[in-house]
């Protein structure tokens, strides 16, 4: 009887890619809280965020620690490429891009922990049978995020603009609206036209990072269906597995970087006049 027990590789991989969620309704679907994205996404933030405060709170003058020497690199870094980008006051937008950029990357490096080992964890530990770490590998997560980007650059839009100057961007812009006579259709073509614009803009910043995080976590499921393949499976396994979490955690980095990126130029997108 132990065999039905066994899983085959679809239900090993289902069975690792099962959210821990509740439907809010009968419906299911969209209204589907996934409380494991959910509260991982939490944990890491208030980390990434007391790491800082920690970090600062005990910053010296004086010859800095390896920690605050690495905190004061990283906000350095960031404030070089905002000012690179963002031709404004950027005193506001560096902390969010340092924010979303530590908070990204520390969600996109939990694809590093052991699959298995962290399941065996969640289920003897703290009893969850379906848990999912990596919180990028949610589109929930990369959606919530983009659009929270998307606010911010409507918000800023309208701070700098005023809301008659947007509202004329958006039905003024980019096609005029001269001739006269042609104003109705021009308004239409230019409504559409920034439509399509502020509809990709979420979809492409979302996607993107979600679809790599998620082809990650798929590459590591299948590289532990090798390792238990047999001997030359698992040596086979092992030097995969190495490869791919030297490659991987690479991927996680540029992928925080990308979007910490994008996020800056969307909201310098925001400040420029047409």
């Amino acid at each position: 009887m132990a065999s039905e027990h066994e899983l085959d590789a679809s239900s090993y991989i289902q069975h690792h890619l099962t959210f821990f969620a509740h439907p809010v309704s009968e419906q299911g679907g969209f209204w589907t809280l996934h409380y494991d994205t959910i509260i991982t996404s939490v944990i890491l933030g208030v980390l990434v965020l007391g790491f800082l405060w920690l970090v600062i709170r005990r910053a010296t003058p004086g010859v800095p620690s390896k920690t605050q020497a690495f905190v004061e690199l990283a906000i350095e870094f960031v404030n070089d490429q905002v000012r690179s980008m963002f031709h404004h006051d950027y005193r506001i937008v560096a902390p969010i891009a340092l924010t979303v950029g530590l908070w990204v990357v520390f969600m996109n490096l939990s694809d590093l922990l052991p699959v298995d080992i962290m399941a065996w964890i969640y289920a003897n530990v703290f009893h969850l049978h379906t848990w999912r770490t990596v919180a990028t590998a949610d589109v929930n997560t990369t959606f919530a995020l983009s659009l929270s980007v998307l606010g911010l650059m409507i918000f800023y839009s309208v701070k700098v603009k005023g809301l008659g100057g947007w509202l004329h961007e958006l039905y003024g812009s980019p096609f005029g609206l001269k001739p006269w006579w042609a104003a109705p259709l021009l308004i239409l073509f230019n409504l559409l036209f920034n439509a399509i614009e502020y509809i990709s803009k979420p979809l492409s910043h979302s996607l993107r990072l979600f679809g790599n995080m998620y082809a990650g976590e798929i590459m590591f499921l299948l590289i532990a269906l090798l390792a238990s393949s047999g001997y030359l499976g698992a040596i086979g396994g092992g030097l995969a597995q190495v490869a791919w979490v030297l490659f991987d955690g690479f991927i996680a980095v540029l992928q925080a970087y990308i979007f910490m990126m994008l996020t800056v130029a969307y909201i310098a997108m925001a400040h420029e006049h047409h």
